[in-house]
């Protein structure tokens, strides 16, 4: 029998009242651990909303939860990472286990203190049991300690609840999803309401991630897509039976139409027509022959329930401390900065605030260590895919690395060791950041998944392998056989199933002529990059680090063309210092030299590259939303910091300062007049050149009204790319479409020259294009006075340019400009590629 009541829950400490929403953390403002509000606090003393045992005090004193007689849990949290202050500034009053009274005292804070040294001062309330609730009190108001704020509607079960399910868990095998848009509303209702009607506790699985499948909203979450691989696991009674139901349910399309046939790969482009050709991104470029070994874990068996709290709390701290000390190791033994970096990354998932207060309070709850911790991370990284940011998306695989690194140290499972064939091509639903460290390089000649994305950090560690690697190509290629001979060209994005013998010796002698290549490009990489006609263009590096510049330097870099000052900003708790950021510039600009110029870009952040310490609302279309100068226009301060501290570095080389996403000249005439604010300030009287990007089509059509302003263009042709064409270049199915060489984007590039020539200024490219040879010829063509590449290309596109005839790379140019598609173009250059051979010099 069930029972409703009303429950008040008071006001936990005074202060402004707002929204969850407005938290600057997305697991607490998406709701994930739960619903309630925040206070702006005004008192020091955190008292309890209602009255109940304490379930759950962290030791360090940041955070409390009470469990009302009823079976309702508030969670109150006070502040944001405060975590990490280790117990300095919080005073508990009470214990745990303690029975508290509604209004009764609960920890004093310092709030000086933790605002000071914390990211937030914001104080949360969240209902984490669930139940509903009506808001008394509007968001803004200010509320006294102690006053009505909620009331909760508790339902009370007066019989004896079910008996916990307990077992080892059985599992369905996996199936394709043949539902043309997943496994959304209608679908999903008819297989929760199915798996209702079984007792066994039921989980969907789709990859890593994993949803209640009697709930329709966790199966929704999961954003199942058409051909996704899902599975089911079951434990209870009668999870047998239950598998074969919701399988066979699963399989006709959960009521929804669907083919009769079995579930095809998603739809191909035009070179994917022939059945021994699969498409996806290029991860890691290069190529390599040799047949297929597909790469799966075995499900860990864990159980749910616990007996012992204090136990499974201590379990989880061993695996955490035995994870962190696993990564060091790794951090100690990488072979590069951007190696050690990524496992560095990982050690601070393993001290996350939000991770651990969830998995903590689940034990608390009766749940095992391991379940708890898989529980956290899933439901984190699940949030992460769903925020509609493809950074996140990304990182939700780290995490997930994470959460399975310290679930087998709990559990006791190792890892044997892979028994690989000679030349193994890796086929893999997905690659995590620790296996693509762990592969042996003597036997894996590369891989390719059908998740993941070209700026990942398995695609970071694949090239630093110098391993050629595909992503996002979709299921299709989890369908391969072991030992079927392929061809991996990354270069193109193809995974070719019944190569050619004759394709493959030629692929061999390319690579011999590569490697000879690159080492006469490296012996004349000091030259000048100048036509045979005489025509001089100046190459130089796009780079985010000053080991990079230092690089760029040593290979003959003519300065630096980008500098993306965002990797100061990025994964990191807090902004850097003024002093940290002129030290950068500084020693950057000290690379480079008077000698050539150094174009910073500024602060490029934004919803596809958030930053922990400014607060963004989510974006449902990021790539559309508050990017670059956008969002440092709405932060002034922000821009004036960052303006300041490379304007440090003025004197030490010709310095240019670019703006990011500019789409009107009301942008780059507030930015410009900060700029003047910020020199003037500094008793600066000789201003930097200011230039701008042009990476949406806006800028690029009205170049010739920004010309007159600004000093210099650099075109970004991946946005111009993306922007023009309405395609995400990291889309599985449509990257291979987004392509720079499609003419529309050539004349793009071709108007925003003419415009800035009109008026005198120069233009460079600082997108992925310039790093291509293939697209050298018809970038100088269209009349490109300046090439950034990435710094390993250099020396290659130096020599690209010294190869070229100025006057035909014109008349190619605009033959290029009258084709079609960017397949056309790209057929009508590669004939023009220079043969491998060596050069006289």
């Amino acid at each position: 029998m069930v029972t409703s009541q009303q429950l008040q829950l008071l006001a936990p400490l005074s202060g402004v009242l707002m929204a969850l929403e407005n938290m600057p953390d997305p697991v607490f403002s998406s709701r994930l651990i739960g619903d309630g509000l925040c206070i702006d606090p005004t008192s020091q003393v955190l008292c309890a909303p209602l009255a109940g045992v304490i379930s759950n005090l962290q030791h360090t004193g940041h955070a409390i939860s009470i469990t009302a007689a009823s079976g309702a849990q508030v969670l109150l949290h006070i502040g944001l990472d405060t975590v990490n202050l280790g117990g300095k500034g919080f005073t508990p009053l009470v214990e745990e286990g303690q029975q508290v009274a509604a209004g009764q005292a609960l920890i004093e804070f310092d709030a000086d203190f933790i605002a000071l040294n914390a990211r937030s001062l914001l104080t949360l309330m969240l209902v984490v049991s669930g139940e509903s609730f009506v808001p008394l009190v509007q968001e803004g108001d200010l509320v006294e300690s102690g006053q009505p704020l909620l009331a909760l509607h508790v339902e009370v079960e007066t019989q004896v609840m079910a008996e916990q399910q307990t077992g080892a868990a059985q599992c369905s095998a996996p199936q394709i999803l043949p539902n043309p848009n997943g496994l959304h509303a209608r679908p999903a209702a008819v297989l929760a309401q199915a798996a209702k009607g079984f007792a066994a506790t039921i989980l969907l699985h789709k990859q890593d991630a994993s949803a209640n499948a009697k709930s329709l909203v966790a199966i929704m979450a999961l954003q199942t897509v058409y051909g996704d691989r899902v599975y089911l696991s079951a434990v209870g009674a009668d999870a047998g039976p239950a598998l074969k139901v919701l399988s066979e349910l699963l399989a006709s399309g959960c009521g929804e139409t669907v083919a009769d046939e079995e579930v095809q790969a998603p739809p191909v482009l035009p070179e994917q027509a022939a059945a021994d050709v699969l498409r996806g991104v290029c991860a890691s470029p290069g190529s390599a022959f040799g047949q297929v070994f597909q790469l799966s874990e075995n499900a860990l068996q864990i159980d749910e329930l616990a007996t012992d709290s204090s136990q499974e709390n201590l379990r989880l701290k061993q695996g955490l401390t035995e994870a962190t000390t696993a990564l060091q190791v790794l951090c100690d033994n990488a072979a590069s900065k951007a190696q050690a970096d990524i496992f560095k990354a990982h050690q601070e998932l393993l001290e996350d605030p939000g991770l651990l207060e969830q998995a903590f309070a689940l034990i608390e709850q009766g749940k095992s260590a391991a379940f708890a911790w898989q529980s956290a991370t899933q439901e984190t990284a699940t949030l992460f895919k769903g925020l509609g940011n493809r950074l996140l998306a990304e990182r939700a695989l780290d995490l997930q690395d994470v959460g399975q690194r310290v679930l087998k140290l709990m559990l006791g499972v190792q890892d044997s060791p892979l028994e690989l064939p000679e030349n193994a091509i890796l086929i893999a639903e997905q690659l995590t950041p620790s296996q693509t460290a762990a592969l042996d390089t003597c036997k894996v000649a590369g891989f390719a998944t059908a998740g993941g994305g070209a700026t990942s950090h398995v695609a970071i560690l694949a090239r630093a392998l110098g391993l050629p690697a595909i992503c996002a190509m979709g299921p299709q290629v989890l369908a391969l056989a072991n030992s079927t001979q392929v061809l991996l060209d990354a270069d193109s994005g193809v995974l070719h199933l019944q190569p050619d013998p004759e394709r493959i010796k030629q692929l061999d002698t390319q690579r011999e002529q590569q490697r000879q290549r690159q080492q006469q490009d490296l012996q004349h990489a000091a030259l000048a990059a100048c036509t045979r006609d005489g025509q001089q263009i100046e190459v130089s590096a796009n780079i985010a680090s000053l080991a990079e510049a230092e690089q760029a330097v040593s290979l003959g870099a003519q300065g630096v063309g980008l500098l993306r000052s965002e990797f100061l900003y990025l994964e990191r708790n807090n902004a850097p210092s003024h002093d940290e950021q002129v030290a950068t510039y500084s020693a950057i600009a000290r690379t480079v030299g008077t000698g050539h110029n150094l174009v910073v870009r500024t602060l490029d952040v934004g919803g596809d590259k958030p930053l922990a310490y400014v607060p963004m609302d989510h974006e449902t279309n990021p790539f559309l939303g508050m990017r670059g100068i956008r969002l440092c226009l709405e932060r002034p301060q922000l821009l004036r910091e960052q303006l300041s501290a490379i304007l440090a570095s003025a004197d030490l080389t010709r310095l240019h300062i670019m703006l990011p996403m500019v789409t009107q000249l009301s942008e780059l005439r507030m930015a410009g007049q900060l700029l003047e604010e910020q020199a003037q300030a500094l008793g600066i009287k000789t201003l930097p050149k200011l230039g701008i990007m042009i990476e949406v089509p806006a800028a690029a059509l009205m170049a010739d009204l920004f010309a007159p302003e600004v000093d210099f263009f650099s075109i970004g042709t991946n946005d111009l790319t993306q922007y023009t064409l309405a395609m995400d270049r990291d889309h599985p199915r449509l990257a291979g479409q987004a392509d720079s060489f499609h003419p529309a984007v050539l004349r793009l590039i071709a108007s925003t020259v003419k415009a800035a020539h009109a008026h005198g200024k120069w233009v460079g490219v600082c997108g992925a294009l310039a790093s291509e040879t293939l697209a050298v010829p018809v970038l100088l063509g269209l009349g490109v006075d300046e090439l950034s590449v990435s710094v390993p290309l250099i020396p290659a596109i130096k020599a690209r340019v010294r190869e070229l005839d100025f006057a035909a790379c014109q008349t190619l140019a605009q033959q290029m400009l009258g084709l079609e598609s960017a397949e056309q173009v790209r057929t009508a250059l590669k004939p023009l590629q220079q043969p491998l051979t060596v050069l006289e010099y």
